[in-house]
């Protein structure tokens, strides 16, 4: 059996997106090592990049004061110096500039809340705004668009009925619309048609959802997931398959860096007895963590197959053009799902993606399936839009319906725009008050998105395809897995580093900010989960955090992390980092062995997108500051207090 090295993520699918021969960032002093024989290779260079960008960021510095803090420009500045190679990434601060102006210092809104691929551009949605206002002005018929324009029909989500397993097998009639956002986003995901069937759903956990309950757990009894953090998705899946039968497992986390315990999940996976055509059951696997920016070993993949596993991959937290480096090819996972929203830091409707090898349709059964959908043309194109299905990929569970003037009001997702009103329902998922969005039975209104479509002649005949012009997928396209990847390596790792120099200014040093996962890496993910600590050592409950960002403009989340492993010369710290999960207004005892799982940490999180750029980056850090100063809660509560604004008791 294979064994798990240091490095074998990079021997199968290598992160290091960049060239390790020339220099990724500026040598400090006190990086300079002793020569290698192995000097250039990827082990060298990635540890080349942890020790200079430790050394190099704010080097033998510590904040003890906010105020204290160098300016945007002085930290912009010293930036570059450390990663020079930033400058080569600046498309994107160009198609941001121009095509999602709505991120501008002038609405002064940084989204790090939640991760996901949009389809659209918000120039391009705001294009169509302006179009369909200038011809419902012009006539009360709305007339064609000019040739230099693209014809731009609306389509909506609705509910489609039968079972999995029979729409696979016999296939369905796709609408124009539905044929080309297929082709659009196979074509993206590097996904082939003749291997993959790709199906819509109403969102992310309707997916895991629409899959557990059409798997055969009869047959094949066990569910194993890895998640080092509670995914709504995952534990949907969880209960659908227990239901149905199923043995539910999970990996353990080790503390403190929460890496996958490796012996027992390999004790979970390697058969102990070999039976070569008996199938074990679904194996689950997210290649990054959402919430704490992890990336596990894709060999676990491999040795699942060999050991009579199906093999689902969560791409949710995927970057966007990460799915050209994971290995598709290779490993060839029974199932993939991933999601796609509307457009980055506005309203995030969407749906899910669950995509089915074709030769594993024999692992599924027929069984009445809720969640898929069709996408249908909207015949009064320009009736004002009702959403009432949500994607937004964020990392946690989403905080409460938005309603009067609040002194720590919270946002469900990012954008300055918001206007409605809507409640929770599950992991990154919003809905309108009183819908379920991710059950398709109780869909009580098309969900109307629109959608840039383009032919290429007016006259062409009705069987020619539509192509879709998803604007945001064509620039990430553009920019490419190369400069997206290092973008987004050189702004976490940044503002990890800067993160851990923050110190509460007592004798004792007492640090601000406890990360959780991975800390400076140069293969870690671009989400980051962390708490603040007062100058007694008290956590600053993660709401309240993400309440306070809000009102400084700052769209962030909470997650609650589980699974976590105590070695022994840990044991004495468990007792001081777990908590017990609070669910119904009480805390759950973990007592018995099945409420393990309501037993871990919850944790702030954010998350860098493509179009993060070092200002969102250096604007949390110094948010972050503010809670060196010991009255910051206190004072922010007396100000809005003065406002005549009812207060918030977390």
């Amino acid at each position: 059996m294979q064994t798990l090295g240091q490095n074998e993520a990079f021997q199968t699918c290598p992160q290091c997106c960049c060239s390790c021969t020339a220099p990724i960032f500026k040598q400090s002093p006190t990086s300079h090592n002793k020569p290698s024989k192995h000097r250039n290779s990827s082990a060298e260079c990635r540890h080349s990049f942890t020790v200079t960008t430790t050394s190099s960021i704010f080097p033998n510095t510590q904040f003890t004061n906010h105020e204290s803090l160098p300016s945007l420009q002085e930290s912009f500045n010293e930036f570059t110096k450390v990663f020079p190679q930033y400058s080569e990434t600046e498309h994107v601060d160009h198609v941001r500039s121009k095509e999602y102006f709505h991120l501008s210092l002038s609405n002064n809104q940084t989204c790090l809340d939640y991760i996901g691929i949009g389809l659209f551009s918000y120039s391009q949605l705001q294009q169509h705004h302006h179009t369909s206002k200038n011809q419902l002005s012009s006539s009360l018929v709305p007339q064609p668009l000019p040739l230099h324009h693209s014809n731009i029909p609306f389509f909506s989500i609705s509910c489609k009925t039968g079972n999995l397993k029979t729409l696979l097998l016999h296939g369905g009639q796709d609408s124009e619309f539905e044929a080309a956002m297929r082709r659009r986003i196979m074509s993206f995901l590097n996904i082939s048609e003749n291997d993959y069937f790709m199906v819509f759903t109403a969102n992310r956990t309707s997916a895991f959802k629409l899959l557990a309950e059409s798997y055969q757990f009869q047959t094949s009894s066990k569910l194993l997931t890895v998640y080092d953090y509670e995914s709504e998705a995952a534990e949907a899946m969880i209960s659908c398959s227990e239901k149905r039968g199923a043995k539910a497992m999970s990996a353990e986390f080790s503390w403190p860096r929460l890496r996958i315990q490796t012996a027992k999940l390999r004790n979970m996976v390697v058969s102990k007895r070999r039976k070569k055509k008996k199938r074990k059951g679904l194996f689950v696997f997210p290649l990054h963590s959402r919430v704490t920016g992890a990336r596990y070993p894709y060999l676990w993949m491999r040795i699942a197959q060999e050991n009579g596993w199906d093999v689902l991959v969560d791409g949710c937290a995927l970057g966007p053009k990460d799915m050209d480096c994971f290995g598709l090819s290779i490993f060839r996972p029974d199932f993939l799902i991933c999601s796609f929203y509307k457009v980055f830091g506005e309203n995030p409707s969407g749906f899910g993606c669950l995509f089915i090898k074709k030769s594993s349709i024999s692992t599924l059964e027929s069984s009445s399936s809720a969640g898929i959908v069709n996408l249908v043309p909207q015949k009064q194109p320009f009736q004002p839009s009702h959403d009432s299905s949500y994607d937004t990929e964020l990392d946690h569970k989403s905080t409460p319906t938005l309603h009067e003037k609040q002194p720590f009001s919270v946002t469900s997702f990012s954008g300055p725009t918001q206007t409605k009103q809507y409640e929770t329902i599950e992991e990154g998922e919003l809905s309108p008050p009183k819908s379920k969005a991710h059950q398709c039975s109780e869909i009580k209104e098309e969900v109307v998105l629109q959608v840039p479509v383009q032919k290429k002649n007016v006259q062409e005949s009705e069987n020619e395809s539509f192509d879709i012009e998803c604007r945001c997928l064509d620039q990430v396209d553009s920019v490419g897995l190369i400069l997206i990847t290092n973008r987004a390596r050189y702004l976490i790792n940044w503002l990890v580093n800067s993160m851990l120099k923050l110190k509460h200014p007592n004798t004792q040093g007492v640090p601000l900010v406890k990360i959780y996962g991975p800390k400076v890496k140069f293969d870690r993910g671009s989400a980051l989960a962390f708490n603040i600590f007062d100058w007694k050592g008290e956590k600053v409950e993660p709401v309240l955090v993400q309440k306070l960002a809000d009102r400084s403009n700052i769209s962030i989340s909470y997650a609650f992390l589980h699974h976590i492993w105590f070695a022994d010369k840990y044991a004495e710290e468990k007792g001081g980092v777990l908590q017990s999960k609070v669910v119904g207004g009480q805390g759950v005892t973990s007592n018995k062995k099945k409420d393990r799982e309501h037993v871990g940490i919850t944790v702030v999180t954010a998350a860098f997108g493509f179009l993060a750029n070092f200002e969102d980056a250096y604007k949390l850090w110094a948010f972050v500051a503010r809670f060196l100063d010991a009255d910051f809660v206190e004072k922010e509560r007396w100000r809005y207090t003065s406002l005549n604004q009812k207060t918030v008791e977390v």
